[in-house]
């Protein structure tokens, strides 16, 4: 984030006199306690100050990049994940691949009859699946797909950091956001690459 003239000037009076309290800040700078909190506030929920009851401002010690790495690691899935793309366990190879077309995405989900999540279908599966000689708009994808319990799935609670940490080591392109159901796991949104490249970026934006 870009700091006013007059948020620097609070951080260098609380690096050199903190723990210091609100009102003699406004003291140093010659203003009043109430024009003074929207900035202490704006400092102290962007980490740059800490505060305590009865004790005062003091510097928290760090810098622009360690405060863009302590807001990542709080990011949680449910922050970036997108709309799932999902096709019955039923559907043809051909029918997979058109709707992988049209939507523009590398992974499809599948669910049984019930909606709840079977297997995943790669691009490299679909591409595996038309080097053969089968006709693809008759073989189902369950025949191709990943399945259970081969499956990498996430949680919107879990931490972003640890959902890429999934992608990196399975090197997969995209998991399922799922919730845990009595009869299997509903598919409620997809975490890719490109959710968390997108998170990063806004975060550089932000600083």
């Amino acid at each position: 984030m870009e700091l006013t003239h007059r948020q620097e000037q609070i951080i260098e009076i609380v690096k050199e006199n903190g723990p210091i309290t609100g009102e003699n800040i406004a003291d140093q700078l010659s203003l009043t306690r109430a024009t003074l909190r929207p900035d202490l506030a704006i400092l102290t929920m962007a980490g740059f100050l800490d505060a305590r009851p009865r004790v005062g401002y003091f510097y928290t010690g760090k810098t622009g990049t360690e405060l863009m790495s302590d807001q990542l690691k709080k990011l949680k899935v449910r922050d970036q994940h997108s709309v799932p793309v999902v096709v019955n366990d039923q559907v043809s190879v051909y029918d997979a691949i058109t709707t992988m077309f049209l939507e523009d995405i590398g992974t499809l989900f599948v669910v049984n009859q019930q909606s709840m999540l079977v297997g995943v279908l790669s691009r490299k599966d679909l591409l595996r699946a038309t080097m053969g000689n089968q006709e693809l708009s008759e073989v189902p994808v369950h025949i191709i797909m990943t399945r259970i319990p081969k499956i990498t799935v996430c949680y919107k609670d879990d931490l972003l950091v640890d959902a890429a940490t999934k992608l990196i080591e399975n090197q997969i392109d995209a998991l399922p956001v799922v919730i845990d159901r009595q009869d299997g796991q509903e598919v409620i949104g997809r975490l890719t690459k490109t959710n968390i490249t997108k998170a990063f970026v806004d975060l550089v934006k932000d600083e």
